[in-house]
């Protein structure tokens, strides 16, 4: 995964405004305040506003997401393989917080009925208003598909992590569905949005899926084209050519052998695997490790050039004729409101 840091913008350097000076603002899901209009992205698809009563902090929030607006935009069409509509967002104080914890809202998962998106203001780490931004953007590339269901929650908060770079680590919700006894929402879809259990079970399977070679680009559009019904099975079976009922105990087997658990959304580490090991079949991916574990010991055996380039010679002899052919053939042809929240810790002793 490439990443790309988001450095706040000086109030000595503003965003060019749009040409229009004043756009009228649309009806926010709960935003009822006045909208300050702050700037467009320079590809016009994005609109901000924020609300004054914030002061600097919540205009430089607001300027810097006009600043990284088509950054995200980009991002998230190529995840979902489709180019996206334009959007308006509002940067105010969600939930009367300033530290991003209040979310993000939209109404419908499409650019019609969602096309107004909400974000919580988030003082000194505008990161954190990208990647909310992007939460909410993911649902409406869904098309009108996963609205208000487990897969399609785990997916858009796979899109935040990994076009916001992990800037909402707060929200996880995997730890809690370990921690609630690991219930299988593999099999089955939970008809909601709001459960971190389920959430937290896709958000733990989605990390195992693209660890295993699966890229994120391969996911999204597997899930919107499975819609409200599909299942995580499914999509497994899908993308793997395997039965859909090995899904549930080959994740189950994976998450067992953790060292430490499911402590993150991204227990697999799949967000900081290298994006071009993403896009390559497992067996590539095995290839290249016995290619560079070979060199690694030629060099510590202390061995010459040639006895090297020999070496990887054998490993690449080993390989079957049919995967390189493989190879060569696939490089050749290369309405409600949907509130993000991080989720509700229990007691101590609940």
């Amino acid at each position: 995964m490439q990443h790309h840091p988001i450095k706040a913008s000086s109030f000595a350097k503003r965003p060019a405004m749009a040409s229009r000076d004043n756009p009228v603002a649309p009806q926010w899901p709960s935003y009822t305040g006045t909208s300050q209009f702050v700037g467009a992205s320079t590809s016009g698809k994005v609109t901000v506003f924020v609300d004054p009563s914030l002061g600097d902090q919540g205009l430089q929030n607001a300027q810097d997401l006009v600043n990284d607006a088509d950054r995200v935009v980009t991002s998230n069409d190529k995840i979902f393989g489709v180019p996206g509509g334009p959007v308006s967002v509002i940067v105010f104080a969600l939930g009367g917080a300033t530290d991003g914890t209040g979310g993000a809202d939209h109404m419908g998962c499409d650019y019609t009925s969602g096309a107004a998106i909400e974000v919580c203001a988030s003082f000194g780490n505008s990161a954190r208003v990208s990647a909310l931004f992007e939460a909410e953007l993911s649902e409406c590339s869904m098309g009108g598909n996963l609205c208000g269901v487990s897969t399609g929650e785990a997916l858009s908060r796979w899109c935040a992590e990994v076009v916001g770079n992990n800037a909402l680590s707060d929200f996880a919700s995997a730890p809690q569905w370990q921690q609630d006894g690991e219930p299988d929402y593999v099999d089955q879809t939970d008809p909601t949005d709001g459960n971190a259990d389920s959430t937290g079970c896709g958000m733990a399977f989605l990390s195992w899926l693209m660890s295993q070679g699966h890229a994120l680009e391969q996911i999204a559009p597997a899930m919107v084209s499975l819609g409200d019904s599909g299942t995580l099975a499914q999509l497994y079976a899908n993308l793997t050519g395997d039965s859909a009922s090995n899904a549930w105990p080959n994740f189950q087997a994976a998450v067992q052998a953790l060292q430490n658990g499911v402590t993150s959304d991204d227990p697999f580490g799949a967000a900081v695997q290298p994006a071009q090991l993403a896009h390559l079949a497992p067996w590539t991916v095995e290839l290249a490790g016995k290619v560079f574990s070979a060199i690694l010991a030629d060099v510590a055996a202390g061995k010459e050039a040639r006895q090297m380039v020999a070496s990887v010679r054998a490993v690449l002899v080993s390989t079957p004729a049919a995967k390189a052919a493989a190879a060569a053939s696939a490089a050749a042809c290369s309405l409600k409101s949907h509130r993000l929240q991080p989720p509700k810790r229990k007691a101590a002793g609940a």
